[in-house]
């Protein structure tokens, strides 16, 4: 999957709002490149929840493990929750394994893991996803949008 197949598909899907920072809009120039993907069937960012998924371009200053740095090299991230979370991994997200198994290589292209900075908030990633995780990045996803869209009902809910 590329970048644009995820976000085409993201965007694709009710409600959501895509940010793509870039130069000129005001938004800090490490966020430009990257997207992020918000519940938003008024088309306004909301100001008290985070995004439901994320595309990553380069590594970060406290988040350089997946080694983004490399020619290509993009991660998904999920938001997909605990169920989701705990079936790919094997844990609960509060767990303090929560990080993946010792063998899971934040590096690693085409393979579901526990995100290696907010795993432990349920989170999930996908450097590069490919033949092996295309599916189930998609299905994530969904389970990502829909767990956003609820929460989204329940505060707008009065």
């Amino acid at each position: 999957m590329s970048i644009d197949e995820i976000i085409e598909f993201l965007e694709d899907l009710e409600g959501v709002l895509a940010l793509k920072p870039g130069p000129g809009d005001g938004t800090p120039e490490i966020a430009w490149g990257d997207a992020f993907f918000y519940y938003a069937p008024d088309g306004v960012v909301p100001t008290t929840t985070q995004p439901f998924a994320t595309i990553v371009t380069k590594d970060y200053p406290d988040d350089a493990a997946s080694r983004l740095d490399r020619p290509g090299a993009f991660r998904v991230n999920i938001a997909a929750g605990k169920d989701a979370f705990t079936e790919w991994t094997g844990r609960t997200p509060r767990d303090p394994a929560a990080a993946g198994p010792a063998d899971a290589d934040p590096a690693a292209r085409d393979a579901v893991i526990a995100h290696p900075v907010y795993g432990g908030l349920g989170w999930l990633a996908v450097v590069n996803p490919g033949p092996r995780t295309g599916e189930a990045v998609r299905t994530l996803l969904g389970t990502a949008h829909g767990l956003a869209r609820e929460r989204y009902r329940r505060r707008t809910a009065t």
